[in-house]
């Protein structure tokens, strides 16, 4: 068979008639623009760097990301907002800090609906976006950003693509790529290592948490894990465990599965739709991670429209999702992206989840939370809430399904208002029992003939 020469195609030499420095790049931001950033390891560090440099040039451009680990230099050099108004979909720790500093906005949202925001309501001037280097068919994978890189990109205005040589390819999927003839220009430069989201070490809360949900967990069952110390607490659990022929249906992929892989746990076999393949849409974890889903075959990069849609999971038998929460009042409303009223993450996928896996044929979808927290000064407090006042509810209480705390795990599905308060107080901390069911009395909400165990 003949061969040609690869980087003497017409895509290379578009990609060549394309490129150029970061400095250049950054040129086509005017004052006022949207400009996008995408999410997580899609973020571009040295548009973002040549971008910065031009500060005292623009006035009020309004970037968007999320899920970025840091540091974002047009924020850094700018803590007057008056160059650079930076917003996020979804915190990171980095992004949490920014907030408490008034640096960033939260945009409220559930995952599955941002790329349909993109498409039907915003407005993006100009999106920068790491990707994988390009193919030799002229195609740039989107790599561990492909849940709403794709969208995105299709929305903007001007599109500037950063190769990252350390990116890997994960394979579609759909949606996973984009091809030279839809890209203004490209940049290129010498990356650090990809960021390490190493893994949380779990507390003696996290275990016993884990080890009530263990039991609904059987074989065959396909998970969706979110972030945390949680994911990594259960998947060592399954790893050690019996239980086998284990799927992966997630938004987020992250070290615990691959920690299920390499036990010969996650097979995927049993899974109603793509059978075989472990499916998520954003990847952050750590090089074992990301060694694990470069041009895998086993692994399908996916837009979260797609991946957290509701219907989507539903269609999944045995559909298992684990999500962590901040704090839970008594009538079951869930607060999980802030404490009071400060910002901490996310609504993210937790409501897609929570709908798609109760929608599940046998599946089940858990929310758990640490009954109680010690404050900086040694108070302890309940996390378990006798009614919210003006706090950020995550998931309504018509949602609610399986909580799970340190002290046992309950179903709120169908039950009324005592019963939901009877279950929770039996969860809460000992310590805030009494009070709480003094509470529910003076709510109206406690039965006479309710019991605490």
């Amino acid at each position: 068979m003949g061969r040609y020469n690869k980087k003497d195609n017409t895509f290379w030499r578009e990609y060549r008639k394309k490129f150029r420095t970061a400095d250049e790049a950054v040129k086509v931001v005017k004052s006022g623009d949207w400009v996008d950033y995408t999410v997580a390891l899609g973020f571009p560090p040295a548009l973002d760097r040549a971008l910065a440099k031009r500060r005292d040039e623009l006035f009020d451009v309004k970037l968007r990301g999320n899920l970025i680990l840091g540091p974002i230099q047009v924020v850094e050099c700018d803590p007057s907002r008056e160059h650079f108004f930076y917003n996020s979909w979804h915190c990171s720790n980095y992004e949490r800090q920014l907030c408490d500093k008034d640096l960033c906005n939260y945009i409220p949202m559930s995952f599955r609906n941002v790329v349909p925001y993109y498409r039907t309501f915003l407005d993006v001037n100009v999106a920068m976006m790491s990707v994988a280097p390009m193919d030799n068919h002229g195609y740039f994978n989107l790599s561990c950003s492909t849940g709403v890189g794709r969208g995105i990109l299709e929305k903007a205005d001007i599109v500037i693509v950063e190769v990252n040589e350390n990116l890997p390819r994960i394979l579609g999927g759909f949606g996973e790529s984009i091809h030279i003839s839809e890209v203004d220009y490209v940049v290129e430069g010498d990356h650090n290592r990809l960021p390490q989201m190493s893994v949380q070490t779990p507390s003696e809360e996290d275990i016993k948490i884990a080890e009530h949900i263990m039991p609904e967990i059987r074989n065959g069952s396909t998970l969706q894990l979110g972030i945390g110390a949680m994911p990594s607490v259960i998947g060592k659990m399954l790893s050690d465990s019996d239980i086998k022929e284990l799927g992966m249906h997630t938004e987020l992929a992250s070290d615990a599965y691959f920690d299920l892989y390499e036990a010969g746990k996650l097979t995927n076999r049993k899974k109603n739709i793509f059978a075989g393949k472990s499916v998520t849409g954003v990847t952050i974890g750590t090089d074992k991670l990301y060694d694990w889903v470069d041009d895998n075959p086993g692994v399908a990069a996916c837009p979260l429209e797609w991946v957290n849609n509701p219907y989507t999971i539903a269609q999944i038998d045995d559909m298992i999702s684990i999500n962590s929460c901040i704090s839970i009042d008594l009538y079951g409303q869930v607060s999980a992206e802030a404490a009071g009223l400060r910002h901490i993450s996310g609504t993210g996928g937790q409501l897609d989840f929570l709908m798609g896996a109760s929608m599940s044929v046998g599946g089940k979808a858990f929310v758990c939370m640490k009954s109680s927290f010690v404050d900086g000064k040694g108070v302890r407090h309940s996390n378990v809430k006798p009614f919210y006042n003006g706090d950020i509810v995550t998931d309504p209480r018509s949602q609610d399904h399986f909580i799970v705390t340190e002290y046992g795990i309950i179903n709120m599905a169908g039950r009324s208002t005592w019963e939901r308060t009877e279950m929770l107080i039996n969860i809460a901390h000992p310590d805030f029992r009494d009070e709480l069911v003094k509470a529910a009395e003076k709510q109206k909400i406690w039965k006479k003939t309710s019991r605490m165990r």
